[in-house]
């Protein structure tokens, strides 16, 4: 089985609310933003010098730094004072509509059904399985509350249990860096053995011996997985083999176990590139063999059933790639046979074998569509789905050997629904739709559609938006327009709880389907990166002028949020299209793109090459400059600002958003807000507790409510 994966110093001006309105914006001006010292450190590279004044932000050992971040989280409290009882009201309306004691659809796996669930009032999973029947007794393989007691960040992931259902690996983070320990636990007694491995990614994947782990690695600077180890039970992990190291640092490595069990699969991927070695599960001694020797562009992915491989691929300038056939033997590319052809319209995105069928995930003008198709060719049909915001996927279906599909489904305005679908009668069963408390949902009383606005360059953008039905468009309508736009990473349509306390209170939420995502097949992803990264930026800020010029809002109430690389792009359309926007929210973003990726010390850097660009090279160099938000700052007025980051960010280090507030604070020409929180014990993904996590999208959402006066 594998389960896939605020102690802040503050330094608040306490506003009572004895003052009155007049008083309280008085004492508001009076409260003055930190302003951050300047040492000027001159950066050149082919021949262009940049003075970058915030350099010295980048050491968080210096008590400066720290006491710097702690200043702007003083100020950031004080300015939203008056907002504190109105978010902690909002995090209580969010918390409500959540099923506290809620629990996963079991699945069953080698014998026991296995489960994860809530308590109420608790913030962490509680993972637990049961032998044979769902009558039988729970045992509790990992309570995450326990676990998480005297940590101020805790997550659990990679559970592994053996083949003989006896043991379990498990990885724990309690930095939220991405730096997991690996431990393991004996199921039957209790015991956690000694056996401790640290600085992995937290999964790892038993042989058929039930005593031998194959895990990966991180370079402890740069966090690029790029070792495989194995482990022996019991044995010390400093005596552990090295099996492999990818010494290529724009790749980075990863191991797992076929479905069929039989082979254990160690990856390298880079953005362009894949390789896959294999080992029969039952060798764990042996050595591993090469599949396909890595060809730059060449991506595949492997999935085995009977005595053949199965390959997803791009070969052949297959775009959207398509699934290849191979033997167990010669398994490299000359010897793959075609299955199922490239089509140019259909993104082939996944495979998920059965026994007597096999299901297709793929995209056709954006939508999800499953297609079920038996192995003997007799029988093949999609699954209908009706609307045009839905996200529908295939789910956990750990089991080869039986003929029930399980898939979720959901749209904008229909919670998540999970499904138990008979493949060969073609008979489904709810197994759970997820639970709206509060007795105020009703999923029709919203509308959801899917609109299309005109690029520059006349491609036509799709947009997913929801609002309640008693929203009437205007330009005093507030709309939330929200992407991410890298990485060939989809933003489907999906529901969410939290999100309807702004369509509540009359916001319209648009999902923006810009360049630089998948939502439209590989092309769009293609036409979104490198030297045409600027299209994700101009399709977005392209979005924002129709909203306007179509009537559903105007400057004065268009708000835009993203987050890591869709922090980027909010960095990108301030400095491009300020006007646009009454406000922004910037979550842990990626905005010093030049330095960054310069410092190969640095986590992700050498792995992005072939996503931004190596400035090392003068045209990416001179390319990414000019669109990189913290170069691009300039002296003109920008919409109000949140800014967020965590001080233990592995993906983007806390100093480009400080540095960037910095220098924004210093020549920015409005007196707009520009608010900077800082989380000081969380990383990337923010807080990890499931309602701590709820109280930050509060903070958020007070900060737009805030702004359009309806709190």
């Amino acid at each position: 089985m594998n389960i896939s994966f605020k102690n802040k110093a503050i330094f608040a001006l306490c506003l009572t609310f004895a003052l009155s309105s007049h008083s309280q914006e008085k004492n508001m001006d009076e409260i003055t933003a930190p302003v951050a010292k300047k040492i000027p450190e001159k950066l050149e590279k082919h021949g262009d010098v940049r003075v970058d004044d915030y350099y010295w932000m980048k050491d968080s050992e210096n008590p400066e730094v720290i006491s710097h971040l702690e200043a702007e989280n003083g100020y950031y409290a004080s300015l939203t004072a008056h907002t504190k009882t109105f978010q902690d009201s909002l995090f209580t309306e969010m918390k409500s509509r959540i099923k506290e004691d809620d629990e996963s659809v079991p699945y069953k796996q080698a014998g026991y059904w296995y489960i994860s669930r809530y308590e109420t009032g608790k913030e962490y999973p509680i993972y637990s399985r049961k032998k044979e029947t769902l009558e039988a007794k729970e045992n509790i393989m990992f309570n995450g509350n326990e676990m998480a007691e005297g940590h101020d960040y805790f997550d659990i992931g990679g559970i592994a249990v053996s083949p003989d259902n006896t043991l379990a690996a498990f990885g724990v983070d309690t930095i939220s860096r991405r730096q997991y320990h690996i431990q393991i636990k004996n199921l039957r007694t209790g015991e956690i053995y000694d056996d401790k491995i640290e600085n992995t990614t937290g999964g790892s994947v038993w042989s058929d011996d039930n005593k031998t782990l194959f895990y990966s690695k991180k370079d402890p600077i740069t966090l690029r997985s790029d070792k495989i180890y194995k482990h022996k039970l019991g044995t010390s992990s400093e005596d552990d083999q090295l099996v492999f190291h990818e010494k290529d640092d724009t790749f980075s490595t990863f191991v797992y176990k076929t479905k069929s069990k039989k082979y254990i699969i160690i990856g390298s991927a880079s953005t362009l590139t894949s390789e896959f070695q294999v080992l029969r599960a039952d060798q764990p001694d042996g050595a591993f063999k090469m599949f396909s020797p890595r060809k730059r562009g060449l991506e595949y992915s492997i999935s085995h059933y009977g005595d053949h491989f199965y390959v997803l691929t791009n070969k052949d300038g297959a775009t959207n790639f398509k699934l290849m056939k191979v033997g167990e033997e010669n398994t490299a590319s000359e010897n793959w046979s075609a299955f199922i052809p490239h089509r140019k319209d259909v993104l082939l995105e996944d495979i998920e074998i059965f026994k007597d069928y096999y299901v297709l995930s793929e995209r056709e003008n954006g939508l999800n569509k499953i297609k079920i198709v038996r192995w003997d060719g007799s029988d093949s049909y999609y699954l209908p789905f009706d609307s045009e915001t839905y996200t529908a996927g295939v789910s956990q279906n750990p089991d080869i050997d039986t003929e029930i599909l399980r898939y979720g489904y959901n749209s904008m305005a229909t919670p998540i629904t999970v499904v138990d679908f008979n493949m060969r009668t073609q008979e489904k069963e709810i197994k759970k739709e997820q639970e709206v408390l509060g007795g105020k949902f009703d999923k029709n009383k919203y509308e959801e559609k899917r609109i299309w606005a005109t690029a520059r360059d006349g491609v036509k953008i799709p947009m997913s938006i929801v609002y309640h039905k008693d929203t009437k468009f205007s330009k005093d309508t507030p709309v939330l327009q929200y992407a991410y736009g890298s990485y060939g990473a989809t933003i489907d349509p999906y529901f969410s709880t939290v999100r309807l306390s702004l369509l509540d209170r009359g916001f319209i939420y648009v999902l923006a389907h810009i360049r630089g995502g998948q939502y439209l097949g590989r092309p769009w992803y293609e036409d979104g990166k490198l030297m045409k990264k600027k299209n994700t930026f101009t399709d977005f800020v392209d979005c924002s002028k129709y909203l306007i010029s179509e009537g559903y809002t105007s400057g004065d109430h268009l708000y835009a949020m993203g987050g890591s690389a869709g922090g980027l792009l909010m960095g990108v359309i301030l400095n491009m299209a300020p006007e646009l926007y009454n406000g922004v929210i910037a979550a842990v973003p990626f905005v010093d793109v030049i330095t960054t990726m310069l410092d190969d010390s640095i986590p992700l850097t050498t792995g992005e090459y072939d996503e931004w660009g190596n400035p090392n090279e003068k045209e990416f160099y001179d390319y990414m400059k000019s669109y990189s938000p913290y170069d691009q700052v300039k002296a003109q007025a920008y919409p109000n600002m949140l800014v967020t980051t965590g001080l233990h960010d592995s993906q983007v280090q806390y100093f480009e958003p400080a540095k960037w507030v910095a220098k924004l604070r210093d020549v920015k020409t409005d007196s707009n807000q520009l608010l900077f929180d800082i989380n000081m014990d969380a990383g990337h993904g923010g807080a990890s507790g499931r309602f701590e996590a709820l109280k930050e999208v509060a903070k958020e959402y007070t900060f737009l409510l805030d702004l359009e006066g309806k709190m």
